[in-house]
């Protein structure tokens, strides 16, 4: 999994590249979360285009940040996704927590 985050203000964009799965969740939910160490950013865009595989533990990345997000107040976007991301994301229910665009 490749990250690639970008800052702006109050803003974060997170561009995530490869599988998003068991293997690559420790580090990708790390390397995020250092991202969001600056407690000024409220909004995260999370880019899945090049995710070309999640499971479960991906899901469980994308929560967490989600919680950290609305402990300030803020919000999660999820954009991009494949079809087969995106029906895993849409059976879980998390388009009821994230905006999807």
């Amino acid at each position: 999994m490749k990250i690639i985050g970008t800052a702006e203000g109050k803003k974060l964009y997170v561009h995530l590249i490869g599988e998003l799965d068991h293997h690559s969740a420790k580090k990708t939910r790390d390397d995020i979360d250092r991202l969001l160490m600056n407690s000024y950013i409220t909004e995260l865009t999370i880019d899945m285009k090049d995710v070309s595989f999640m499971d479960s533990s991906g899901l469980g990345v994308i929560l967490g940040r989600y919680k950290i997000l609305a402990e300030r107040k803020g919000s999660v976007r999820i954009c991009g996704a494949n079809r087969s991301v995106d029906k895993i994301l849409r059976m879980s229910g998390i388009y009821s927590l994230v905006e999807r665009s």
